[in-house]
């Protein structure tokens, strides 16, 4: 007997998802570059799917880091940096303030393109 168990998560999904969760949080708190929180409250967002915000986190970060948003410079990323603390249970995002700036301002957010992914 062979059962084939083919789940491809959608990162692309769950990106979207995160940095319109992040949006809404720059939205809140526009003068802050740096942001923490809690892998819990990240579950949460993803509708508490578990490998989303384990497992699959990192592949779901490569992808949010890449949306941008049209400044004067251009293009630039929301997302500078990111770090994901194991011991502490947390997600450390340092946002570019320039883009942060043009979020609150009501520039629109620009997803990177899934057909150059693999």
């Amino acid at each position: 007997m062979n059962l084939e168990y083919a789940h491809e998560p959608n990162y692309f999904l769950f990106a979207q998802v995160l940095v319109r969760f992040l949006e809404q949080q720059i939205h809140k708190n526009p003068e802050q570059y740096q942001a923490s929180y809690e892998l819990k409250v990240i579950r949460d967002v993803f509708q508490q799917d578990h490998a989303a915000s384990t497992t699959n986190l990192e592949s779901i970060l490569n992808i949010a880091d890449e949306y941008t948003v049209d400044t004067l410079d251009g293009p630039t990323k929301i997302i500078e940096s990111y770090h994901v603390n194991i011991e502490e249970l947390s997600l450390i995002l340092n946002y570019n303030p320039k883009a942060v700036a043009a979020i609150h301002a009501g520039q629109a957010i620009n997803e990177p393109d899934a057909t150059s992914y693999q």
